[in-house]
């Protein structure tokens, strides 16, 4: 039987959409290059596709197909990494090749560089970042276990990676890379 990390990756492989803990809540993922991935995440959480989404990410690296870092100074760099691995998304320069599907209707991209263990593994295990959002219903409470999910969201689901959250009381701070404004305090 494939362990929990082989059973994730393989449904993210299928188009599939999973759920898995974060630093607060937990996530609901899937392969940031498949549209069909996106539009499947996008219809379970009754989210329009214009307000964009969040990658979440093992390091940097990983990132820097979607984001254009040339567009930010060294300052507003250092800033960002300063706080990475950690709870802080930034919404950065997206690259031109980006889909819109992941951008919404904006020409920034929202990424973090998760310190949860779990989600560093599984990113690693994938080989690229998630897309990321919390595990609920546009307007319910995010779940902070798989018992939470409930029912009707787990049905929806490719599959569930057991895990716990971490410690963050709320979802991360979202913040603008390049004026440090906060979009989303934590």
């Amino acid at each position: 039987m494939p362990n929990e990390f082989e059973q994730a990756v393989a449904a993210l492989r299928a188009d599939g959409v999973i759920a898995y803990a974060t630093e607060a809540v937990f996530g609901l993922g899937c392969d940031p290059d498949s549209e069909a991935a996106v539009q499947r995440l996008l219809t379970i959480k009754q989210r329009p596709v214009e307000k964009g989404l969040i990658l979440i990410a093992a390091d940097i690296a990983q990132l820097q197909d979607y984001i254009d870092l040339d567009q930010l100074s060294a300052e507003q760099l250092a800033r960002v990494q300063a706080s990475w691995p950690g709870p802080f998304t930034w919404i950065m320069p997206a690259r031109a090749t980006t889909p819109t599907w992941l951008t919404g209707r904006f020409d920034t991209l929202a990424v973090r560089v998760s310190g949860h263990p779990q989600v560093q593994a599984l990113c690693r295990a994938y080989g690229k970042p998630l897309v990321s959002t919390s595990a609920n219903l546009t307007g319910e409470e995010p779940a902070r276990s798989t018992t939470e999910i409930g029912v009707q969201l787990a049905r929806m689901l490719a599959y569930i990676l057991p895990g716990e959250v971490g410690g963050q009381a709320n979802p991360s701070e979202i913040k603008d890379a390049r004026t440090g404004a906060i979009i989303r305090p934590s």
